[in-house]
């Protein structure tokens, strides 16, 4: 199944939740937004949230610097 990423296509990930493509991607779950579908998906719900093959997700780093 493929989903879109950044506007990329992507393949789901083997656990088929937020935190498992943030795993995959090599992101850390605490240094990231999420939005799905057009709606920012809770940090504490990561793990639970399912994802399938018709979720558009945009995912935003926060970079700290000075």
């Amino acid at each position: 199944m493929i989903m879109k990423v950044n506007g990329e296509e992507r393949s789901l990930p083997q656990d088929g939740t937020v935190l498992g493509l943030l795993r995959e991607l090599g992101h850390d779950p605490q240094r990231v937004a999420v939005e799905k579908n057009g709606s920012i998906v809770p940090r504490a719900a990561f793990a639970e949230e399912k994802l399938t093959d018709a979720d558009h997700l945009e995912v935003v780093c926060f970079v700290g610097g000075g």
